[in-house]
């Protein structure tokens, strides 16, 4: 195992700068038990572009992983990313084979420590693919990342590029969708629709929604049902476009983002169905101007 940690060091003088990605079992830099994962320092791992803890199951037991806390700070301040990686998750796809019929350059590189070639691997992508490289994507707010195959000159960014001027911070989610309902209260017709009121619930009221939030808006109609058909029609344009917007931002792909609940005189006389939330006492509906009307 201390073999392995001072490869790795030697490794890390030699690989490219921001070039290799290390990926290795259990916890990074674990100065206890060196069962645990890789016994290295910072100093070790400083020049990887990422920094990969894999867990795998045995039984029922699952490594806990240290999610880079060993040296976390110097991550951050290095731009090193770091991923958990746990390959029997049935949501998770990795491509292991890849590794395993790769060609271990290892003895070429450190020819030293040529004996830990069954243990350690060293992968030459470029060399493997026929000039192809690996490319990484990471989503902290979805938790989600994918690792692909690609040319170095494919352009990537375009896609992001489309989105880059909005503010796409933590606190942006919800605000961007509040904005989003105040347009959408703005533009909706209350006497075509037959629309009484239009209020906002949820997490894009209270502040709290995320990149995968729908956006909860509560009508109390009162038109006939020709009139709700209408409605329903230009709110689902209004869904699957903000979809695609909220997708172009986030990366979260879903068929619509409006959830839209409906309630009449009846169901707010009754305190029924989503009704209770207007002029409640906890947690009340927030009630949005329409057009031409007064808030």
């Amino acid at each position: 195992m201390r073999d392995v940690g001072r490869a790795v060091g030697r490794l890390n003088k030699l690989l490219p700068k921001r070039q290799f990605i290390l990926v290795g079992p259990g916890r990074w830099g674990s100065r206890g038990d060196i069962k645990l994962g890789v016994p290295v320092t910072y100093s070790d791992i400083n020049n990887a572009a990422m920094l990969i803890e894999v867990a795998r199951q045995r039984g029922n037991y699952l490594p806990e992983l240290s999610f880079g806390t060993h040296f976390f700070q110097d991550l951050v301040e290095a731009s090193i990313r770091y991923l958990p990686l746990y390959p029997d998750d049935p949501t998770t796809t990795f491509n292991e084979l890849f590794f395993r019929r790769s060609r271990n350059v290892l003895e070429e590189v450190l020819p030293e420590f040529a004996h830990l070639a069954e243990t350690l691997r060293v992968t030459d992508v470029p060399l493997e693919t026929g000039g192809l490289i690996l490319r990484v994507l990471m989503n902290a707010d979805l938790n989600q990342a994918v690792g692909f195959l690609s040319s170095p000159q494919q352009n990537i960014v375009s896609a992001e590029s489309e989105a880059e001027s909005i503010d796409r911070s933590t606190n942006d989610h919800w605000r961007w969708r509040f904005r989003m309902a105040q347009r959408i209260a703005a533009d909706l017709d209350p006497q075509k629709f037959g629309v009484n009121a239009f209020y906002l619930i949820g997490s894009t009221k209270n502040a709290t929604a995320g990149p995968a939030s729908d956006i909860d808006i509560l009508l109390h109609v009162q038109g006939n049902e020709e009139q709700r058909k209408e409605l329903t029609l230009w709110l689902e344009g209004w869904s699957r476009c903000l979809a695609e917007i909220n997708f172009l931002r986030t990366g979260y792909r879903t068929d619509g983002l409006l959830d839209v609940h409906l309630v009449s005189d009846t169901d707010i006389k009754e305190h029924s169905s989503f009704a209770v939330k207007i002029d409640a006492i906890t947690d009340p509906a927030r009630k949005q101007p329409m057009k031409d009307s007064q808030a």
